[in-house]
């Protein structure tokens, strides 16, 4: 999944880089998140997967600050580029020439009612499943799979939620695989 992340944003990036028809505000900010999604689960990953498949599972109090430094940094900056994204489409809905057509109000519900289940489902359910368990049915190896899913499946679907999606997207990275 980790391989599955670093891929997937790694080809949004190169897709909008090398797409002169992408070099848009939104694209721009789709391949900073995509930026941010490859660094927030580097950043936790790799010690991870060491620990996953060593006996020493500690780390030392300079590397612990480190790794939380970067963590709050690359989450805050995703936090604040899904804003940055959120009014850049605000503006393009507040001058829309035929966005009322295209964009109506069940194609509206039907999107935000799926991002906010996405979102429910994905975080929501990961503390839930951590905190609301039994403590006489902990298991190392539930911990293992909700770091798993919060550090490295959320930055894995974001290209594909955000990104995939477009036409434009998709007519792209037609491009450059028919190039090959």
């Amino acid at each position: 999944m980790y391989t599955m992340n670093l891929l997937g944003n790694g080809t949004m990036i190169s897709v909008i880089a090398g797409n002169s028809h992408l070099h848009t505000p939104m694209y721009f900010f789709l391949c900073n998140l995509s930026l941010v999604d490859m660094c927030f689960s580097s950043v936790t990953v790799p010690k991870l997967l060491n620990n996953l498949i060593s006996d020493s599972r500690t780390i030392s109090f300079s590397n612990c600050i480190a790794q939380l430094y970067f963590f709050v940094v690359f989450g805050g900056s995703e936090c604040v580029i899904m804003s940055i994204m959120a009014y850049d489409r605000y503006v393009a809905i507040c001058n829309p020439l035929h966005y009322v057509t295209i964009m109506n109000k069940k194609v509206c519900l039907s999107m935000s009612i799926a991002s906010w289940i996405t979102v429910v489902t994905l975080f929501y359910g990961t503390l839930i499943f951590m905190y609301f368990r039994p403590s006489s049915s902990y298991s190392m190896a539930k911990d293992r799979i909700s770091s798993v899913v919060y550090n490295v499946l959320s930055p894995m679907l974001n290209p594909f939620i955000y990104s995939l999606r477009n036409r434009d997207v998709k007519t792209a990275l037609k491009r450059v695989l028919q190039r090959k």
